[in-house]
């Protein structure tokens, strides 16, 4: 069992932080209840208090993979197999 320190810190423990999906620099609210306090991880927000990603949700909505619409975005899709460059291999670097 963790132990709190000097400064009134605590270690999650991993199992826990796996667990609730926690990663170095989530914030996390303890919450007061009857039974004593609960805490959870803290869903990120602006400083208004809101969901900075809601406007963006559903927007992307396509039957395109996420690969699929990044190749979109950079220019890359379609391509075909054959439009792509050879690599030069040991033999072929020298002749240049």
């Amino acid at each position: 069992m963790p132990s709190v320190t000097s400064k009134g810190q605590v270690t999650i423990p991993k199992a826990v932080r796996e667990a609730m999906g926690i990663k170095p620099g989530d914030e996390v609210i303890f919450e007061e209840t009857a039974d004593g306090y609960v805490i959870q991880k803290n869903a990120p927000t602006t400083d208004e208090g809101t969901d900075p990603f809601e406007k963006y949700r559903g927007i992307a909505d396509s039957e395109a993979t996420m690969p699929e619409r990044m190749r979109r975005l950079r220019g890359e899709y379609p391509r075909d197999v054959d439009d792509v460059p050879s690599t030069d291999t040991d033999e072929t670097a020298g002749e240049r």
